[in-house]
């Protein structure tokens, strides 16, 4: 009587049995099929992300006072930040705020997730 897959009660090995082809062979058959049914789908963008919005008088002298989306705002911001070297060396999520940022940010340093938020303030 078998222990396992292959082991004989005396010890001896044999090989494990062979799989059937047949059924190797359905599984391509299902994927084909899936990939028909399932039409590419195109992503659109947001329209309250690519909105204009103004920036406050603390805020456009920073990233300018041009109307512009807010995807356009965190870059300008994160330009600014690695231009004049403001990300804490020790941990990259912190940025210190010079005295422009501390206009906006009211802190001398805050995290890369709430300054968005903080920056959302400046913006109409």
């Amino acid at each position: 009587m078998p222990l396992f897959d292959g082991e004989h009660s005396d010890g001896n090995w044999k090989a494990a049995p062979a799989k059937k082809a047949a059924v190797a062979a359905k599984a391509p058959a299902k994927k084909a099929a899936a990939k028909t049914a399932a039409p590419a789908v195109k992503r659109t963008a947001n329209a309250a992300f690519m909105k204009a919005v103004t920036p406050s008088p603390q805020l456009a002298a920073i990233i300018g006072a041009t109307p512009m989306p807010r995807t356009e705002v965190t870059k300008k911001l994160w330009e600014y930040i690695k231009a004049h070297k403001l990300q804490d060396a020790a941990k990259k999520t912190n940025i210190n705020a010079d005295a422009k940022l501390k206009e906006i940010f009211k802190k001398p340093q805050v995290t890369m997730f709430e300054m968005t938020k903080l920056v959302s303030a400046h913006l109409s």
